[in-house]
């Protein structure tokens, strides 16, 4: 009884030890292929597993955001390099290369006076609800651009200087700011449209202007130009289509997750065969719309400080049009001759007068 109590003690012993070894064996080799016990992936990667993963594919989850289903958004890092490299830096360079430019032109061309004098005598250029929904829409975008530039560069050139408290409830308030105001430039914007677009097609007279330069480049020269000249058809054209667009794309942003602008258009886009995408996630069309509302933004922004600059201090008497709604006669005559005259046909006053 003792031998074979021996005897199986020592099979035993032989065979948890061949099995050992064997495991050993086994383990040493699956780490060397990258393979580990289990039949799991381990250390070998599971090249389409990660590319599926990495291409912001959704997967399958129990949570009700449907956001949570997708376990890497590349093109998170694709969005965060074009706004914080590119358009940052373009969008600087414009800010800085317009304010400059119009610096150099004011030094070398000065500000452009009436020729003739100012008369003394007025003509109404602009009615009230003309004036409101100009500065409405003014007011509101100066707002809606100093806010935006906080949020592009604030943390930059503000932050260091204000300090974290003072600048995170300043850039708080500015969300505020920057949401509500929204909407007022859009009154603003649909309102201009309805008063000036009838004033603001292209006609003959505009090509003659444009070929003149708009008489700023040289002291004595008026091209032609009724009500608006072609510069002020130019900037109302890219006021409307723009803040149009930049107004879609906020409430894009504004309301996340409920709209697929960015998908449609691209659809329309590639009927002319741009090759655009139209499959994108909800996160995709919200990158889409932030980037497309910074790149608008800046390129109105650049315009208006133009506009700005040549509606105030660039332009002697210019300024008035929106202040008083009454503009010297002398300016109208030299700025708007044609406008003069139909006006003065209107009222019955004679050209010699």
């Amino acid at each position: 009884m003792k031998r074979i109590f021996t005897l199986t003690m020592l099979l035993s012993i032989l065979i948890i030890g061949f099995l050992k070894i064997d495991s050993t064996t086994n383990n040493a080799l699956a780490q060397e292929k990258g393979m580990v016990p289990g039949n799991t992936l381990g250390i070998k990667s599971d090249a389409d597993l990660w590319r599926y993963i990495r291409t912001g594919k959704a997967g399958s989850t129990q949570m009700k955001d449907e956001l949570a289903s997708v376990m890497i958004q590349s093109e998170g890092d694709n969005w965060r390099a074009l706004r914080n490299g590119p358009l940052s830096f373009y969008g600087a360079v414009g800010l800085a290369g317009i304010i400059g430019l119009l610096a150099v032109f004011f030094f070398v061309r000065g500000r452009i006076r009436v020729d003739s004098g100012m008369s003394g005598k007025t003509i109404l250029r602009f009615g009230t609800i003309d004036r409101f929904a100009h500065w409405l829409m003014a007011g509101s975008f100066v707002l809606l651009a100093l806010t935006g530039l906080n949020l592009m560069y604030g943390k930059y050139i503000l932050l260091p200087v204000l300090g974290p408290e003072i600048f995170s409830s300043m850039t708080i308030g500015g969300k505020y700011i920057h949401n509500f105001l929204a909407f007022g430039f859009m009154a603003g914007l649909a309102l201009s449209f309805l008063l000036w677009v009838k004033h603001n097609f292209p006609t003959k007279v505009d090509w003659e202007w444009i070929k003149l330069g708009g008489g700023i480049f040289k002291a004595g020269v008026h091209p032609p130009a009724r009500k608006f000249n072609a510069g002020q058809k130019i900037i109302f054209w890219i006021t409307m289509l723009g803040g149009l667009s930049i107004s879609m794309s906020g409430i894009a942003l504004m309301f996340p997750f409920t709209t697929s602008m960015m998908s449609d258009t691209f659809a329309i886009l590639n009927v002319f065969g741009f090759g655009l995408p139209t499959d994108l996630s909800p996160m995709q069309e919200q990158q889409y719309n932030q980037i497309w509302h910074v790149i608008v933004s800046l390129v109105l922004i650049v315009m208006i400080i133009a506009h700005i600059y040549i509606g105030s201090i660039g332009m002697e008497g210019a300024i008035d049009a929106m202040n008083t709604g009454e503009v010297d006669r002398n300016w109208a005559k030299e700025h708007h001759g044609l406008w003069v005259k139909e006006e003065d046909e209107k009222s019955g006053i004679k050209p010699a007068e």
